[in-house]
């Protein structure tokens, strides 16, 4: 593994030199574009539309299209901006970890001292950050961009999360909020129980796999040894309206009784009186039935094509 950048965290007067390594790693399947016919790798050319000649990639540089042209714009040109976090990881504040919208956070990165004279105020960096309870907002270019980050500590190192702008994170009422229902108390305490007998089988994040790459490895395997692949079962479904109530008692004892063992007392609390009272005094209405709204709804990602 290779730093991707080097450069320096600006903390006020202290300059912290470091580099910044890849923090994930993709293990997804990679197809290639075949030619159905014959079985041969389908290629994409790089071609000048003006020339038609097929461009090498040292012969091709990047440009602005306008309404009149394209504008042409080089690594020289990019590297004489006036930006001041070109080369620097400049902290701009620093914020309780609660108050980051994880919808804001992105790709994780690694940062490392980068020689000995970085080593102290690296770790001087990451204690601050661990006694603070905090994290750092810092601003920095990477990939011809200036981009907002977040900087916390993760173990002994000090990560690096690629953030959003503020303007790039589109408003939650952007979509149809579902509508106006009644959910009654015991249907809450019933949803409650049953995240409780689901917490207490001792769930791991880290034992995690993706089932669906697994499955595309084995299918991958079996014809390449010759078998033949058998078509998935259907997902049994009855198209019937789910008594909701039912559902989640029947889960909770599902949970319970896959686990072998009693749930966790769940941590319910009690709704504001004026509510528990409105609810009461409000005339309640069927709910409509829908057809198909007990369907389970399966979405398959679909293996990337080189």
């Amino acid at each position: 593994m290779r730093p991707i950048w080097s450069g320096a965290i600006s903390f006020g007067l202290v300059t912290v030199m470091c580099k910044v390594w890849p923090a994930t790693e993709s293990h997804d399947v990679a197809f290639r574009q075949i030619h159905l016919a014959d079985g041969g790798r389908v290629r994409v050319r790089k071609v000048c539309e003006l020339d038609g000649q097929e461009v090498s990639a040292a012969e091709i540089g990047r440009g602005y299209e306008t309404a009149t042209a394209v504008i042409p714009v080089t690594d020289q040109d990019l590297d004489a901006m006036p930006v001041a976090t070109a080369r620097t990881i400049e902290l701009a504040g620093f914020l309780p970890a609660a108050s980051i919208d994880p919808v804001q956070v992105g790709t994780a990165y690694y940062l490392s001292p980068d020689g000995p004279a970085a080593q102290k105020p690296y770790v001087l960096l990451r204690k601050a950050l661990e006694r603070s309870s905090r994290v750092a907002v810092a601003r920095y270019s990477m990939r011809n961009r200036e981009r907002l980050g977040l900087l916390r500590v993760v173990g002994d190192v000090i990560a690096l999360h690629q953030m959003r702008w503020p303007d790039e994170i589109r408003p939650a009422d952007a979509v149809p909020a579902p509508a106006a229902v009644d959910v009654t108390d015991e249907e809450i305490d019933a949803a409650v129980e049953l995240a409780a007998a689901l917490a207490s089988g001792g769930f791991e994040l880290a034992e995690q796999r993706d089932a669906y790459r697994d499955a595309v490895e084995e299918v991958i395997a079996s014809k390449e040894a010759g078998h033949r692949i058998e078509p998935a079962a259907e997902p049994l479904t009855t198209g019937k309206v789910v008594d909701l109530m039912a559902a989640l008692q029947q889960s909770v004892q599902d949970a319970k009784a896959a686990r072998g063992q009693n749930a966790a007392p769940a941590d319910v609390h009690d709704l504001p009186t004026g509510k528990k009272a409105a609810k009461k005094a409000a005339k309640r209405t069927p709910a409509k039935s829908v057809p198909g709204a007990a369907k389970k709804a399966v979405t398959k990602r679909k293996p990337r094509s080189a």
